[in-house]
């Protein structure tokens, strides 16, 4: 088995690649959103460059103590909310003026991020678990990412051939929105669980 020393290298350069990559992607899906009057991108996008942030305050703390990496993951969680609530004010907008988004550009721009999200998941899947709520809010972000990537190309799809309206496009926003909020819980109690392991380590130290 790998000792603390050999895996958090590893660790380290792992999410600056996938820092890297997600916040290059927020920027193309982004302007896509914007361009074509998605919510469904929009909130991705936005999803995207919290995950950049999450995976740099990753890097930064892996070397701290297991109650200050508590602390992080608490903050974390918070921070996964923001996509919720950016998607909620879009949605809002859009119930508007409900214009169909362009169909074609939403399931290409939805099919890249899922293959950026897959690449991200792939590169986390084996640390999910070895630093407790940091890692495993990069890991969720990356797995619901992923999730939702696959319903905004289906998206893109019942557009264009069955059903032209901006209607799926919302649906498929909120429930990314829905996705986040339950990622955010998950980290706020793996945070919460490894707090006492931190105090217990502090006060025996």
């Amino acid at each position: 088995m790998k000792s603390s020393a050999e895996v958090e290298p590893g660790l380290r350069r792992v999410v600056l690649i996938v820092a890297i990559l997600n916040l290059a992607y927020f920027g193309v899906e982004f302007f896509v959103a914007r361009t074509i009057g998605s919510v469904s991108l929009f909130a991705d996008s936005i999803d995207f460059l919290e995950d950049a942030a999450i995976n740099l305050l990753i890097g930064l703390t892996l070397m701290t103590s297991v109650a200050t990496r508590a602390r992080v993951g608490k903050l974390l969680a918070l921070v996964i909310l923001v996509p919720t609530v950016a998607t909620l004010w879009t949605a809002w907008a859009k119930f508007q003026a409900p214009v169909a988004p362009e169909p074609v550009w939403l399931s290409l721009t939805g099919a890249g991020a899922l293959a950026v999200n897959l690449t991200c998941a792939f590169l986390l899947v084996r640390f999910r678990s070895s630093r407790g709520s940091l890692t495993r809010a990069a890991f969720l972000s990356a797995r619901n990412d992923a999730l939702a990537n696959v319903a905004i190309v289906a998206t893109g799809l019942i557009t264009a051939f069955l059903w032209r309206s901006a209607w799926p496009d919302v649906v498929v926003g909120l429930a990314i929105a829905a996705l986040n909020a339950d990622a955010a819980r998950e980290v706020w109690e793996e945070a919460r669980q490894e707090h006492p392991r931190g105090e217990t380590k502090v006060r025996n130290g």
